[in-house]
């Protein structure tokens, strides 16, 4: 009986996989796979000759046409066209099945003939997948040819005011895949699905005919959950079926938990499957409650989201499901949860990959400050949600961009989408959300912070260069976690689009910046605020938490997950130490605690009795997928304990001291150094091998330079100490030089700020960037901070060679120059020498010299640099981006302040600083790690 029954089961499955519709691709799927087809330009690079072109492609990045910004004047606007010619054939037993050509996408207006004749209406409207039926005009057996008119800008004045003419590259061409579909006459046509998180199970199966429609559901490992024709079916049309069921427990989808269903509808014919098709699905239940929040399967959701343009440098918006992979693997590689589609509906293949790696999304009709008319609009409109519909990753609709909408098509959203998910409008305060974009920190009178409606941003933190991203949205952060009505919010963007320009020795081009708004470069090279977001929006986040011989091993941890509990989490923690001890590096795990989404606990790691022995800890959390969530430094040992281990040796040679002059002489072993009478600051550096040029420091940045009364004297080691005097009205900022006959030069400063508000506070020194190389330090890095994005670095021991990266226009990631915070030690190195410089001053930053700096139209973005070339700062600046500027980013975008009651001592700043500049020394490059 049993054997009986597989052999009906296998040939039940043969039958329906005989039946199901058949694809046989014209083009290639992606850029990874073209397919030449016969093409001509009309206008621009190498127009009006018959040659081939890849397809799918944009034809500007297959050497045609003309490059065109959506700002930028277009004097071949209305004339740039391609023509497409291409040959097939289709097996002949599709003699009695209907055939569809499906065009996935097509850069804009698009004129198809088949055989010489037009199948249809032109298609207008680059974003939105459309097909035609050319069964009658096939020739079975025999060679077919297509023809496809495309022209870059379309026909109608509504499409190229919401597609053409926004800030974004624009491109012409067959630009997604084109494919027939063969199907039995009697058919499926659409399936629309609505899967809810308490199991019940509804779709709209659209057919030619009244015959039942089998159902069948299977879970991801293929195993079937139900099948059924006796399920509640009705036909509420012509030819329309609505059908229900109940699944018990379904294991839901969420971003955390992308579980995933197929649904195979069939036909059944007196127990024959005449036509079946399968859809993915998952179960889950969005509620937007207005003056609450917005909910998945009941739980209200923070939304970690980014921006993202379809985009590759070499293939414009020609897209590969590797391309998608790539892009959903980085965006939750930042620990986001969820995509907005800017400013178009995305490939297929890319809301796949979100389904299946687990994102939200937000799927878009095209606008961008303009709108389609009524009459397109609809039409696009339903063929946007017809393609995208059974998503369960689509948690949103948005009705255009920046004013792009046309209210008229609200209504249609609810009217085509089965699941009725809420819509939104970006820029704007509509159903009860408040989406408004780049708003200041503390912006709003009756609205944002100060309102009743649900705050989520659909664009924040706009990206330029090295600001906007992380720098801020910590602030941010803090606020929208902890207020109820926010939601979280979008930053913009995901990726630089940097086009490989053809007509300009394949450059890469940004449009003079236009494009260098994201947090990865164009090949998705990792700037700083990557790690930043990465650190800032992890789903498990530690409270703050000094390290003192008092450490029992416990942090405390929020569980910052929507449906995880952090016991799916693993926990692994390393000891290191920086020296020649001998004391190996050890690492283990730790338990990962029941801890319930967010909820806080206690994370307790079983480290050695003689953990203090060690200078750094090290903890890292991984998912429950084994991806890294992020990994967290703690530093053991501090500044006082690591320099002293540095320059503690038994080495005694005489210091001696000279008056020349304005200056003082001062040699220790091979070294010999000029110090200015008048006002202390080093005025030269040689060695045995020569100049050293580090000088003129250190000048205090927004203070005064007011060393004076310069002496020296003798302590009883044999120390050389040349100090100014204290007086409180006149130099009140004090200086002191240790030369040590150990060779180790100390240098220790006492200051204070001109003002309540500093931009920068520290001591700055000259040194020519033409002389540098490299820099090997110990501290956080690899990458560069601002005071509002202190996130996203580690402590350890970086070597930086020389660059010269400008961010968001080169792309050699890490930049050298810039800020470092936590600044213990490090060796300058140049071609023919090096010097090193350690710190016993906690929480000090070094500054590397000054970037080749721009700044936008408006002058938000610039930041401050102090003067001089190596500085030792206690305050650094914060940085803008493109929509705001920086003390508008949130309180740690304001200035440093510092209070100083009438120059009292005790209140002053002091940075304690070492150098040794002996050609002889021990603190080689390449020996920093004998820390």
């Amino acid at each position: 009986m049993r054997s009986r029954l597989v052999i009906v089961c296998v040939l039940w499955l043969m039958s329906v996989h005989a039946q199901e519709t058949q694809v046989q691709y014209l083009s290639g799927k992606g850029n990874d796979d073209m397919v030449q087809w016969d093409f001509l330009c009309t206008d621009g690079m190498n127009a009006n000759k018959w040659t081939k072109i890849g397809v799918p492609s944009c034809w500007e990045l297959q050497g045609f046409g003309k490059y065109n910004y959506g700002f930028a004047k277009d004097s071949l606007k209305g004339k740039e066209k391609g023509l497409y010619k291409y040959t097939f054939q289709v097996p002949k037993d599709w003699k009695n099945k209907q055939v569809n050509i499906v065009f996935e996408g097509v850069m804009t207006d698009a004129k198809v003939k088949v055989n010489g004749k037009i199948v249809g209406s032109i298609h207008q409207g680059a974003f939105y997948a459309f097909k035609y039926n050319i069964t009658k005009l096939l020739h079975i057996g025999g060679p077919n040819i297509l023809e496809v008119t495309v022209a870059k800008h379309s026909a109608d004045k509504s499409v190229n005011a919401a597609e053409r003419e926004g800030d974004f590259w624009i491109f012409g061409g067959i630009f997604r895949p084109v494919w027939l579909e063969a199907l039995p006459n009697i058919n499926i046509s659409q399936v629309q699905i609505d899967a809810k998180a308490n199991g019940t199970f509804s779709a709209l199966v659209h057919t030619n005919t009244k015959d039942k429609i089998q159902l069948t559901i299977f879970d991801r490992n293929n195993n079937i959950v139900q099948q059924s024709t006796d399920l509640s079916q009705k036909n509420i049309g012509d030819s329309l079926f609505q059908l229900s069921t109940q699944i018990n427990n379904p294991k839901l989808w969420s971003s955390e938990f992308p579980n995933l269903y197929r649904a195979e509808f069939s036909i059944i014919r007196e127990g024959k499957v005449l036509h079946t098709i399968s859809k993915k699905f998952g179960f889950r239940t969005i509620e937007l409650k207005q003056r609450d929040g917005i909910y998945v399967n009941g739980v209200k959701i923070k939304f970690k989201g980014v921006n993202r343009h379809s985009f590759r440098p070499e293939t414009g918006r020609t897209m590969s499901k590797q391309n998608s992979i790539e892009d959903v693997l980085l965006i939750k590689e930042m620990n986001m949860n969820a995509v907005r589609m800017s400013h178009y509906p995305p490939d297929d293949h890319f809301l796949d990959v979100c389904d299946s790696l687990g994102l939200y999304v937000m799927d878009e009709l095209a606008g961008w400050h303009g709108m389609y008319n009524t009459q397109i609009g609809s039409k696009l409109l339903k063929e946007m949600i017809d393609h995208d519909e059974n998503h369960p990753s689509i948690i949103f609709w948005s009705n255009g961009n920046e004013g792009g909408y046309n209210f008229d098509l609200d209504t249609l959203f609810t009217q085509f989408d089965l699941q009725k998910r809420p819509v939104v409008h970006p820029w704007q305060l509509f159903n009860g959300i408040e989406t408004q974009h780049y708003r200041q920190y503390n912006y709003g009178v009756g609205n944002y912070d100060n309102g009743r409606e649900i705050v989520m941003p659909t664009e924040f933190l706009h990206g330029q260069f090295d600001g906007g991203h992380g720098a801020g949205l910590e602030d941010y952060w803090n606020k929208m976690w902890n207020d109820p009505l926010h939601a979280g919010g979008f930053l913009w963007d995901f990726a630089d689009q940097a086009v490989v320009r053809k007509d300009l020795h394949d450059s890469l081009d940004t449009d003079k910046s236009r494009g260098a708004d994201g947090i990865v470069g164009p090949h998705h090279e990792k700037e700083g605020s990557f790690y930043a977001v990465k650190e800032i929006w992890s789903p498990v986040f530690f409270e703050k938490r000094e390290i003192t011989s008092e450490f029992d091993g416990v942090f405390t941890i929020e569980n910052r997950y929507h449906f995880t509990n952090i016991k799916s989490c693993s926990f692994t923690w390393r000891l290191s130490k920086f020296g020649l001890s001998g004391l190996q590096n050890i690492s283990g795990t730790a338990i990962a605690p029941a801890i319930a989404p967010l909820q806080k606990g206690k994370l307790k790691l079983p480290l050695p009795k003689h953990w203090l022995d060690y200078d750094i800890l090290y903890v890292t959390a991984k998912d429950q997928y084994g991806l890294e969530i992020f990994t967290w430094s703690f530093p053991i040992s501090s500044p006082t304990l690591l320099s002293n281990r540095l320059i503690m040796n038994s080495e005694e040679n005489k210091v001696t001291i000279d008056s020349i002059q304005n200056q003082f002489e001062i040699k220790v072993k091979d070294v010999t150094i000029w110090i200015d009478k008048n006002n202390g600051l080093l005025k030269k550096v040689t060695n045995s091998k020569g100049l050293i040029p580090l000088d003129n420091g250190p000048i205090i940045q927004e203070g005064s330079t007011n060393f004076s009364n310069i002496t020296y004297r003798y302590d009883n080691m044999g120390n050389l100490i040349v100090s100014s005097q204290f007086d409180k009205n006149k130099s009140f900022n004090v200086i002191q030089w240790t030369i040590q006959t150990n060779g180790w030069i100390k240098l220790e400063v006492e200051y204070f700020s001109d003002s309540l508000h500093s931009k920068m506070l520290g001591v700055n020194f000259d040194f020519p960037e033409k002389d540098i190389r490299s820099v090997k330090y110990l501290g956080n890095g690899p990458y560069r901070v601002w005071k509002n994005r202190l996130k996203g670095v580690r402590f350890g021991i970086w070597d930086k060679k020389y660059n010269n990266t400008e961010t968001g226009e080169t792309w050699l990631y890490p930049e050298l120059k810039g800020y470092y915070s936590n600044f213990y030690s490090g060796v300058f190195s140049t071609d023919k020498e090096s010097f090193a410089v350690a710190t016993n001053t906690e929480d000090l930053f070094l500054r590397f010299f000054t970037p080749a700096w721009k700044t936008d139209e408006w002058h938000n973005y610039e930041t401050f640099f102090p003067r001089g070339d190596i500085s030792f700062m206690q305050g650094i600046p914060s940085i803008g981006n493109k929509t705001q500027t920086r003390e508008t980013t949130g309180p740690m975008g304001l200035d440093n302040i510092l209070y100083d009651y009438d120059h009292d001592r005790s209140r002053a700043l002091k940075i304690g600083l070492y150098f040794n500049f002996s050609s002889s020394h021990f603190f080689e490059d390449k020996d920093l790690d004998k820390l």
